[in-house]
């Protein structure tokens, strides 16, 4: 605006310059009629005007200049408002008002642009810093979520779980499960180390397993940690390397397996005795036919002598060295669960108070026997005997463990198993009698107890004992379906917990069977079939002597032939069950198809419900159970023969 009146004046002095000029001119054409004194005024007016109308011409063409600079000086100015593009500059002139102006607007401007790059810089670095207070607030925010969710896991986790300081071991942290696991309180476990919860044996290796512990998680294996009662439990554990409390700590996770590794024990020491006791049961078995064929022929040479004949009393003490290596086999026999059992509904309450007196006697003056009966007892289903051999045995070996004397104490009781309970002892749920045996003396320690049950072994002294009575409990209980266990320690006495299946069945009682001797000659044909040539010829031999006519044949393809080569009548098998080839079993079922009429009677070393059960024999079929004396032999083809021999 400033300029455009300025050029407005210019003008307006040029254009009066050259009036002045105009009016000049024409006094100069008319000088001649003008005075001649005033001739040089219109000259001097020219000349005058003249200039005036220069120099006011010259500043219109400066103004004017200065106008199109400014149009071109606004001109730019706008397209730095439109664009914002403040790297553009104003031209700029060498000398004058608006040169100045320019090059101060372009100073303007070179400061408008370095602030607008420091403000752009300082913007960026102040997104870049809100992006990374962001990143830092999502951190947070995940680490918090972080810590809570950790909280909530270690607190709440129904594993027991820990943190301790790795350099003095110190505890930092429990959750309720361990607290309730181990019984120690928070502030008691916060008191303690993790040396404290181990036993003392087990502390150096502790510390060098921790000191060789790689970073982040691994499994530090099996432990043994104890309670605050002092009860040891076997642990796995699992260690993380965390930070804590602004240190370096683990966080240990347990888990007690002390359930699942007396389980698998239990399955281990079960297998072992199967095991053990298939063998004793085979050696038994083949041990039986031996003893047969000694006893046989001791009895028939024992008859054979005068009464005042020496060597009778020779055969007579062979014949004791038989019945006691019976003794021995049978209680092999009981072991492998392949003795004759006869079961049958009974009351235990009665069969114990039965056997106190004999108890007494047993355990001796010394020992106080202590009988303490549930009058409420319910009823089992085993073999009466059996069991009393089982708390004879059990008596005796407390009473060898308390040579100065203490206590016996003989309990029964009802017991509801739930699944689990059942489980632990190889059961299933439900009503159970459970058979308490407990001593006050020298108790067992871990070692011996792992081998208890085996047979031959024994703590005793060389000859005090043959290591089988426990073994024949052991066998005996699991024959009738029932469980035991051992409690004791060293220094602590030791009690057998006994469990047997309730029965609501009605009590049976016993039927006693005589038989009658069979005097003079006997009327018959027999077939033999025996495997084991001693046996078969010793049958034989017996059969013979009592007037019997006696077939012999050593397996089923060859008893079939003699039968078939046979005219007359054949009145009665006598088969072994077990035999190569074919079994006796099977013999019988063949021999009946060729002979309806034929009676049969089987024999074996095996115990008849393990024949029952694995070699398909009846239940109801004749049986002689190895070893067995003459007199039971002939008293027992006499009764199958005596209705065909009366007629």
């Amino acid at each position: 605006m400033m300029f455009g009146r300025n050029t407005l004046l210019a003008a307006s002095s040029f254009l009066l310059a050259a009036l002045v000029a105009f009016l000049a001119a024409v006094l100069a054409a008319n000088r001649d009629t003008l005075h001649e004194t005033t001739g040089y005024i219109p000259v001097a007016l020219l000349a005058s005007g003249i200039l005036l109308a220069a120099i006011s011409g010259l500043q219109l063409i400066v103004h004017l200049r200065q106008a199109r600079r400014l149009k071109e000086v606004r001109e730019q100015l706008r397209r730095v408002k439109e664009t914002g593009n403040l790297a553009v500059r104003l031209p700029e002139s060498e000398s004058d008002d608006l040169a100045e102006a320019t090059r101060t607007m372009n100073f303007l401007l070179k400061q408008f642009q370095s602030l607008s790059r420091a403000l752009q810089e300082s913007e960026q670095r102040y997104r870049k810093a809100l992006d990374d207070i962001s990143e830092q607030t999502k951190a947070q925010d995940a680490l918090q979520d972080s810590e809570e969710k950790y909280r909530l896991l270690f607190e709440n986790n129904p594993q027991p779980m820990y943190v301790y300081d790795p350099e003095t071991f110190r505890f930092m942290a429990v959750n309720q499960s361990a607290i309730e696991h181990y019984g120690w309180s928070s502030d008691e476990f916060l008191s303690l180390t993790i040396k404290d919860i181990r036993p003392e044996a087990d502390v150096p290796r502790l510390v060098e397993d921790i000191s060789r512990a790689p970073e982040g998680i691994h499994r530090a294996g099996l432990w043994r940690h104890h309670k605050k009662d002092g009860a040891l439990i076997d642990v796995e554990i699992t260690v993380h390397s965390i930070p804590f409390g602004g240190q370096r700590a683990k966080l240990v996770l347990v888990n007690d397996v002390t359930e699942r590794r007396g389980l698998e024990e239990s399955l281990r020491q079960a297998q072992k005795m199967e095991a053990v006791g298939r063998m004793a049961g085979g050696v038994a078995h083949d041990f039986n036919n031996l003893l047969m064929v000694i006893s046989g022929y001791g009895e028939l040479l024992s008859g054979s002598l005068a009464e005042s004949d020496p060597r009778r009393e020779y055969a007579n003490q062979i014949l004791r060295a038989a019945s006691r290596a019976g003794n021995l086999t049978r209680q092999l026999l009981a072991f492998s669960r392949r003795q004759v059992s006869k079961p049958r509904v009974f009351d235990l309450n009665r069969t114990v108070n039965a056997m106190e007196p004999l108890l007494r006697r047993l355990v001796g003056e010394e020992v106080k026997l202590v009988v303490d009966l549930d009058r409420e007892l319910g009823h089992l289903r085993a073999d009466p005997a059996q069991i009393e051999q089982v708390i004879m045995n059990l008596a005796a070996n407390a009473r060898d463990a308390m040579p100065n004397g203490g206590q016996l104490t003989v309990r029964t009781e009802n017991v509801k198993l739930s699944a689990d309970a059942a489980r632990r002892h190889g059961l299933t749920r439900g009503d159970y009698i459970r058979l308490i045996v407990t001593d006050t003396g020298t108790g067992i320690d871990a070692e011996s107890r792992a081998h208890l049950f085996e047979p031959f072994f024994t703590t005793k002294a060389k000859g005090k004992g043959t290591g089988l009575g426990l073994s024949v409990v052991y066998g005996i209980v699991e024959q009738s379906n029932g469980a035991i266990g051992v409690d004791s320690e060293k220094g602590r006495g030791t009690t057998f917990i006994l469990y047997f299946p309730q029965t609501d069945a009605p009590l049976e009682e016993t039927v006693t069977l005589s038989l009658s001797d069979e005097k003079g000659a006997c009327q018959g044909t027999v077939l033999v079939v025996e495997d084991e040539v001693g046996v078969r010829e010793l049958v034989s031999e017996l059969l013979r002597g009592k007037g019997y006519q006696v077939l012999e044949a050593s397996n089923g393809r060859e008893a079939l032939e003699r039968a078939g080569g046979h005219a007359g009548t054949i009145d009665l098998l006598l088969t072994d069950v077990i035999m190569p080839e074919m079994n006796g079993d099977d013999l019988s079922h063949k021999l009946l198809s060729l002979r309806p009429d034929l009676k049969v009677i089987y024999m074996s070393g095996y115990a008849p419900q393990t024949l029952f059960r694995r070699g398909g024999l009846d239940p109801d079929a004749l049986f002689l159970q190895k070893p067995f004396e003459p007199q039971v032999l002939i008293q027992k083809v006499g009764t199958v023969l005596k209705p065909s021999n009366s007629n």
